[in-house]
């Protein structure tokens, strides 16, 4: 695999060397059980798989690139590179700015960029009206377009879904860059909805097998389908993808339901005109991540800590991962541990940060912490959670990796 040219600052000493004894055991990836950094009174399992995946490693050698190859232009991102706050904050000192929150709201007018102004594509990829604005404007959107290779892999199946007159169905928060540039590239080609879990896809399934009328589908999904969407002919042959930062095991539970659900009603031998098979849309270090975490599920520890943005959808789902088993809490950085007891931790239902006073206990007994991060998370982050943790219980030695 390619190796990206990123600011050194963003690697760790630790964490390369845990990731490399890996990699030498485990060149095909087959062993998703975590490795043991043991510090006697404190072991850390570090899940077989976490961190800069191939899309934001890509991302970040090219925004960094387009800095040193353009000091006298203005740089412009269109919205966040990705969801780290530590990885924007580090571009924006730069001086680059963005044009849009990750909600699309916009920050600065259209009408301020010029054609010689450099403007960077983040990871998720952007919308076809976008990249229309942009190139009436003159700006060159090819030369720093960081649209990560399999959300592009996403939007070719679409396309050949689309060709084959199946209407596109998309695992994925409507809202979510990702999802919205997606769903931008899909209805070039063929109606398209979008739909957030299983619970919505049990409703759609309702529409489908006509439990529920079109002016309920209108209802329920609103602003979440293509303009004209007919569902009593639109749900007639469907193929199902995904925003890869999903859960993989959903989507997958997704597409077999509504398989299920055409079966149903059509039978068996047309099952093929029905339903597409579509699992070659799912990202392989999604998969990989939430492999790894599974693996740690196997395993007994005292807490679990997530480290990625509040905002990372692939890191939100390693936290859901892991809280039926674990104590877990999901910070960004060693910033979030105050002290051996207080930590403040994103809690993914309430959408807000609590703090919690009873982080490590203070009693002698060893203690076995899980650590995993997000795609978007840099190995640097991982390694000053490990080192903050170390410091409060007093520990300064060699580690051994298991």
């Amino acid at each position: 695999m390619k190796q990206f040219e990123i600011p050194e600052f963003y690697r760790s000493p630790i964490i390369s060397k845990v990731k490399a004894k890996r990699k030498l055991e485990d060149p095909r990836k087959k062993d998703f059980s975590p490795t043991l950094l043991d510090f006697g009174k404190i072991r850390f399992l570090i899940a077989r798989h976490f961190g800069f995946c191939y899309g934001v490693e890509n991302a970040i050698e090219i925004s960094y690139k387009a800095i040193q190859e353009n000091p006298d232009k203005r740089i412009f991102l269109l919205s966040q590179m990705i969801h780290n706050p530590d990885v924007n904050s580090d571009l924006l000192s730069y001086g680059i700015q963005f044009i849009q929150d990750t909600s699309g709201k916009q920050l600065i007018p259209w009408e301020e960029i010029k054609s010689d102004d450099v403007v960077i594509i983040p990871a998720f990829g952007t919308t076809i009206e976008i990249e229309k604005i942009l190139s009436e404007i003159g700006v060159n959107v090819a030369k720093y377009n960081t649209t990560c290779p399999f959300v592009e892999k996403v939007w070719n199946r679409s396309e050949t879904l689309g060709t084959k007159d199946h209407t596109i169905i998309i695992h994925g928060k409507h809202s979510h860059e990702e999802t919205r540039a997606t769903f931008s590239h899909s209805v070039k080609n063929a109606p398209t909805l979008v739909i957030k879990d299983l619970k919505e896809a049990t409703l759609l399934a309702d529409v489908i097998t006509g439990k529920l009328s079109s002016d309920d589908f209108y209802t329920i999904f609103d602003g979440k389908y293509s303009p004209n969407f007919n569902p009593e002919i639109d749900l007639i042959k469907i193929g199902v993808i995904n925003q890869t930062t999903m859960l993989a095991t959903e989507t997958q539970e997704i597409t077999d339901f509504l398989r299920q659900t055409m079966l149903d009603k059509y039978g068996e031998e047309t099952i093929k005109e029905h339903i597409a098979d579509t699992r070659d849309t799912l990202c392989y270090a999604t998969n990989d991540n939430q492999s790894a975490t599974l693996g740690l599920l196997k395993e007994e520890a005292d807490i679990a800590i997530v480290i990625g943005g509040n905002n990372s959808s692939n890191t939100t789902h390693l936290v859901e991962l892991l809280e039926p088993k674990f104590k877990t809490f999901f910070i960004q950085s060693a910033d979030s541990i105050h002290s051996k007891n207080s930590i403040s931790s994103f809690d993914i239902h309430e959408k807000k940060i609590i703090e919690f006073d009873s982080f490590l206990d203070d009693s002698d007994n060893p203690k076995t912490i899980i650590i995993t991060s997000g795609a978007s998370c840099p190995d640097s982050i991982v390694e000053g959670v490990i080192l903050k943790i170390l410091a409060f219980e007093g520990i300064e030695k060699e580690m051994n990796i298991n």
